[in-house]
């Protein structure tokens, strides 16, 4: 029975690609069924490649959300491009993904320019049409009709990653695409990051939640400390660093309310997310070059040199 099941059970690696905000966290979170990467209205905050893991019948799908490709200016982005693409080119499966009501961009049509470059002939590549509750259906067909035109995709889905429209199909597509092999993770277990990553996904989510317009994005967070308590219960440490004075005043708000209302935040998601209660102590320090340093980018799970 144990041969059998070997035999008919599928592995494999899906990357989700496309512009900054076009969906691809939702996308993940919705496949997995819980949140494993951060969401925002903004665009370019998903910098790691956080992997989900999600199960359909018999097969194991790996998700790698990778971030938003664009035109990169500076070292942070040049490092996030640069591990999109890496993601594509490790994956069995690529899905990119485009926003049904701004159809074809200059960023769709400079993905499409280099989808050859960075994917191999045994790929597959689908499309992903998405937010189709913001288009009428003949504008939909126009723009699939369009996009195969460019280019040959196996499939083409039309989805609402965030109501979970055609989500269903595409996972089951998934599924059956991906290659016969043992599973790469325990079934229960939904992302491959550290804890101490994803606990920094989540403040930092709250963090771009909270500030809005009011700081760029010249901020990280990093997960100092995790300790484990003898009542259940963890102890989180973190550190949010910006590059200049002025931002720390922003973050803290007056009389430190915003810093209160941000940990209470993440310390709630955290507990949710774990399961269990957690202390979360957050501190805003100013390292104006921390851009440059090689350190952060491998607290983020980036390749400093990719910057280069």
């Amino acid at each position: 029975m144990a041969d059998q099941m070997a035999e008919t059970t599928r592995a494999g690696f899906v990357a989700l690609i496309g512009e900054p905000n076009a969906g691809k966290s939702t996308l993940l979170n919705r496949m997995v069924g819980a949140k494993v990467s951060i969401v925002t209205h903004k665009v370019q905050t998903t910098r790691a490649r956080i992997r989900g893991v999600a199960m359909e019948g018999d097969s194991q799908i790996v998700f790698v959300d990778t971030p938003g490709i664009f035109k990169p200016k500076r070292r942070l982005d040049r490092a996030m491009v640069s591990a999109a693409w890496g993601g594509a080119a490790d994956a069995d499966v690529v899905v990119l993904l485009i926003e049904a009501h701004k159809g074809i961009t200059e960023g769709v049509e400079a993905i499409l320019a280099a989808l050859d470059e960075h994917s191999n002939p045994k790929q597959k590549i689908a499309l992903a049409i998405n937010k189709i509750d913001m288009v009428d259906v003949e504008k939909l067909l126009a723009l699939a009709k369009d996009m195969n035109e460019r280019r040959t995709f196996v499939e083409t889905f039309m989805i609402s990653a965030e109501k979970g429209r055609g989500v269903d199909d595409l996972r089951k597509w998934l599924a059956r695409e991906l290659p016969e092999g043992p599973w790469l993770y325990p079934e229960d277990q939904i992302a491959d990051l550290p804890m101490r990553m994803i606990a920094a996904e989540i403040t930092r989510e709250k963090l771009t939640l909270n500030l809005h317009q009011e700081l760029p994005y010249q901020l990280t967070v990093e997960t100092e400390q995790w300790e484990e308590r003898k009542d259940g219960s963890a102890r989180v440490d973190q550190v949010i660093y910006v590059s200049r004075d002025g931002h720390k005043g922003i973050i803290l708000g007056k009389g430190g309310e915003t810093i209160k209302r941000i940990s209470r935040a993440s310390r709630e998601e955290l507990s949710e997310f774990l399961g269990r209660k957690v202390h979360l102590f957050l501190q805003v320090k100013v390292r104006p070059n921390w851009l440059e340093e090689a350190e952060r980018y491998g607290e983020m799970g980036l390749d400093f040199k990719d910057g280069n």
